[in-house]
């Protein structure tokens, strides 16, 4: 969604930073309508919390923001479809942030718009591009096999969302109407894209850089700490790292650079920080912001370490003008999980390899690599228990583990309003 925003200033041709000025309609005709951005709002109370926020941003930009609880129950996405179905049919321009999403091919399958936009959704984006430049079924790089029934039974829908996402220019003679015969398609992404690009502009798709320039024109110069920050990942959620060997990692680089914080991402269980706070003394936070916005309204670090994340290539972006240095670590092979797609280790190191504007950090150190001689990181307290991943709920103190206190929220927000909750505060 801030990537939306972002699209929208670049579209709009940059207003102003003090003013708070509509961004024009999505579409060709330029008739006055106001852009519309409609929430498929998902179940993560974190990630909700997170899209709340920023859609309280877009509306002071003067955007119309629709939230839809569209995985609300078993009747919620054919009550999400039907109410769009209108909209979807008579929009010109439809842009979009996950082409992996089924529920996102469900809806490119109901519009015939003449402009379809897809706009950044982080590393999932260099995927998707390589994917539409070969031809390639659409697949999430750290899915492993096949897929089962769902897969098959949804073939149908899409392929059909594919062919949205293929451009096609003025046609004549084949017998459909004027929306569907010609349709232009662009790629928005602050993700480097520089091998399909070419590719992609020979099929008539259109790539266009996000430089964060509306992040930059909102928000900042930052105010700067003397530490270091730590950015956190939902690698061990997604199956792909151990959990393991991640806090034995995350150990390791708190204490060779001097950490202080963790930045949790928003799909982090609440049982996994519990055990970063316990093996690290790192103060957790878990922000109610995009990490970009946190970054550039600050306080932050002049130094911000990350695993390969979006943050990797984002950051840079939206901090340039600052002496803030990015640093990136890879993810050694010995972390990956059995079940981790085979894609895994390529993909990770293809996401720190064509970062820009960062230093770049070995693997950090495990037991499974560290001299015997060599002290392993401390002895983690028995994982505490969680409601959801990603929640917010409070652990309970199973077998003598660290009971987190209740979050707190930090003073000296900025002017984006409430700052992120401190949920573990660094162990005495």
């Amino acid at each position: 969604m801030l990537n939306v925003l972002e699209w929208a200033h670049r579209d709009a041709g940059s207003p102003p930073p003090a003013a708070v000025t509509p961004f024009p309609a999505a579409d060709e005709a330029g008739d006055g309508r106001l852009l519309t951005v409609v929430v498929l709002s998902p179940r993560d109370p974190m990630t909700r919390g997170q899209l709340r926020r920023v859609a309280e941003l877009a509306r002071d930009e003067g955007i119309a923001v629709r939230w839809e609880e569209a995985r609300g129950g078993p009747a919620a996405p054919l009550k999400t479809v039907g109410s769009l179905a209108g909209e979807l049919r008579r929009a010109r321009r439809v842009v979009i942030g996950d082409p992996f999403s089924r529920y996102v091919q469900l809806m490119l399958t109901l519009t015939a718009a003449r402009s379809v936009v897809v706009v950044d959704d982080g590393t999932a984006t260099m995927e998707f591009v390589s994917q539409l430049a070969q031809g390639e079924r659409l697949v999430r790089w750290h899915r492993k096999g096949a897929g089962g029934a769902q897969d098959v039974l949804f073939a149908p829908f899409a392929r059909r969302a594919r062919s949205r996402l293929t451009p096609r220019p003025p046609a004549g003679g084949s017998g459909e109407s004027a929306q569907e015969a010609r349709r232009s398609v662009e790629i928005f992404s602050s993700m480097p894209v520089d091998a399909s690009a070419g590719r992609l502009r020979g099929t008539g798709v259109t790539v266009r850089a996000n430089d964060f320039a509306w992040t930059r024109s909102r928000f900042g110069p930052p105010r700067l700490t003397r530490g270091t920050d730590l950015v956190g990942t939902s690698l061990v959620e997604t199956g792909v790292v151990d959990l393991e060997r991640y806090l034995e990692g995350v150990a390791e680089l708190a204490r060779a650079h001097g950490a202080a914080r963790y930045f949790a991402h928003r799909r982090e269980s609440g049982e996994k920080l519990a055990r970063v706070a316990a093996v690290t003394g790192l103060e957790i936070v878990r922000p109610d912001l995009p990490l970009e916005l946190v970054a550039r309204r600050g306080p932050v670090g002049r130094t911000i370490l990350s695993f390969p994340s979006t943050v990797v290539h984002t950051l840079p972006l939206a901090l340039a003008g600052t002496p803030v240095t990015v640093a990136v670590c890879d993810v050694d092979r010995t972390w990956l999980t059995a079940g981790a797609s085979p894609r895994a280790e390529g993909f990770l190191s293809g996401v720190t390899g064509s970062a820009r504007n960062v230093r770049r950090l070995g693997p950090a150190a495990s037991t499974a690599s560290r001299p015997a001689d060599t002290p392993s990181a401390p002895s983690a307290a028995p994982a505490a228990s969680s409601s959801a991943a990603g929640g917010h709920g409070e652990s309970d103190p199973g077998s003598g583990a660290r009971t987190p206190p209740r979050p707190a929220i930090a003073p000296g927000a900025g002017p984006a309003g409430r700052a992120s909750a401190q949920l573990y505060p660094p162990a005495n």
